[in-house]
């Protein structure tokens, strides 16, 4: 059985990201994903704010177009446009970017395993055995440290009693190229208590892609059905007739408040 100081389960931003930073630190590091390639399933919209672009160093060539205007609308589709100076928001590419990080991490000497789904960890006598299913098959390991970035409902957390969330909101999104929209680059927030219960839908357009997506509390609506009929009514501001969609995205998306304990001696929660 190997032994790792670390094993990460979930190659997000957020294990990504913290795989190649520990590596570096001269750490032994496995990073474990139940994706067999992580530009496949992705969940994420993508869409990366002014703070996180400051603070993190993500490839240009991994980002679209820089976004500085937003137009909200209300459930009529009267609308407020406002213009920053500064560069608000970009979409990523994100099949690209995970590859690309994943390669650093590569680089930096962490260890990978795709296509492992996480069983459980079991209590530490020393080190922690975790075990994943990988082709049918269990494979263990020892680490010293657990990390867990595998999502809003983290099954790590529950296994070395991390908090855990209780309340999201889910949303769905489809990815299109070769859209039209009027004017520059914008992201388009709409308020609809039918379409969005709870939260908005969307479209984040920058010049070469455009996501456009609904989100809301899962016991008021059908995402899907939503998604379908939002799209329907916002034709005289997007159009779709020649569009290419290029994926469906969805998820959940925590609403309950920031986690207090997400850290003790076997682990951490991430993401």
């Amino acid at each position: 059985m190997e032994s790792f100081d670390v094993t990460i389960v979930g190659a997000g931003l957020a294990g990504l990201h913290c795989a190649r930073l520990l590596s570096k630190q001269g750490l032994r590091v496995l990073l474990a994903d139940r994706k067999a390639s992580l530009d496949q399933k992705i969940h994420t919209t993508g869409i990366f704010v002014r703070r996180t672009l400051e603070d993190f160093d993500i490839p240009e060539d991994c980002l679209g177009p820089v976004i500085r205007r937003v137009s909200l609308y209300s459930p009529a589709h009267q609308v407020l446009n406002l213009q920053s100076k500064h560069d608000e928001f970009r979409v990523g590419r994100m099949g690209q970017l995970y590859t690309r990080f994943l390669n650093q991490c590569l680089r930096a000497g962490v260890s990978w395993l795709p296509s492992a789904n996480y069983l459980d960890s079991l209590p530490p006598a020393g080190e922690s055995i975790v075990r994943f299913s990988v082709d049918s098959r269990t494979q263990s390991v020892k680490t010293k440290f657990l990390i867990g970035g595998d999502g809003v409902c983290s099954r790590v957390a529950r296994d070395i009693n991390l908090d855990s969330n209780r309340e999201w909101i889910v949303g769905v999104e489809n990815v299109y190229e070769d859209v039209h929209l009027d004017g520059p680059p914008s992201l388009l927030c709409f308020l609809n208590p039918k379409l969005a219960p709870g939260y908005i839908a969307w479209i984040a357009y920058d010049g070469e892609q455009a996501h456009i997506g609904v989100g809301g509390y899962p016991t008021r609506f059908d995402p899907v059905c939503a998604l379908e009929e939002f799209e329907t009514s916002v034709t005289q501001i997007v159009d779709l007739r020649k569009a290419v969609r290029i994926e469906r995205r969805g998820g959940r998306i925590p609403v309950g408040g920031v986690l207090k304990n997400i850290a003790n001696k076997r682990g951490l929660l991430i993401g």
